[in-house]
């Protein structure tokens, strides 16, 4: 079946982008990022950020939002058998347009992928159709909140995303 994705939530001053692969059946269910109650993301996100995970969606949002955070997906479409992303078929990914995303976000001085799978789409699906300006954003490959990662601690995640974000998320709160 093939899944549609989001719209990105973001504000034009963003600072960091976040991206994960495709939302997940309970996702798009939910019509909201990271439904799934076992994704740390929202947590991950609540601690880094100081909201608390059970605020409303449009709270969460609100929050990351006032952070100066940017979150999106890689594909704006993808055939996949439930919510793994093991399961997007290859050959089925339509990337959304992140140069035009740029255009519109030029203070985004950070990208961040929400696991190994969206580092791989956005290399192999996006970074070839960008500029060479926009190929030389600095990235950042981080474990992913999923629980079928479930390898890490969430302490151990949380720390991962703390070290990454940190020092783009201090020069935002500087503005």
């Amino acid at each position: 079946m093939r899944a549609q994705g989001f719209p990105p939530i973001a504000r034009a001053d963003a600072r960091i982008l976040i991206l994960g692969s495709l939302p997940g059946q309970e996702s798009l269910r939910r019509r909201e990022y990271y439904a799934q109650p076992r994704n740390a993301f929202w947590r991950v996100m609540g601690a880094l950020a100081g909201f608390a995970p059970e605020l409303s969606y449009a709270a969460r949002k609100a929050a990351l939002l006032q952070g100066g955070v940017a979150l999106w997906d890689v594909c704006r479409s993808a055939v996949r058998a439930g919510s793994l992303d093991a399961s997007i078929v290859a050959g089925s990914v339509v990337a959304n347009d992140f140069a035009g995303f740029y255009a519109h976000h030029g203070a985004i001085a950070l990208v961040c992928f929400n696991g190994r799978t969206a580092a791989a789409l956005y290399r192999r699906h996006v970074s070839r159709t960008l500029s060479e300006q926009l190929r030389a954003l600095p990235c950042c490959e981080l474990p992913s909140t999923s629980p079928a990662h479930a390898v890490l601690s969430l302490e151990t995640k949380l720390e991962h995303w703390r070290v990454a974000l940190q020092p783009v998320a201090s020069r935002a709160g500087r503005r």
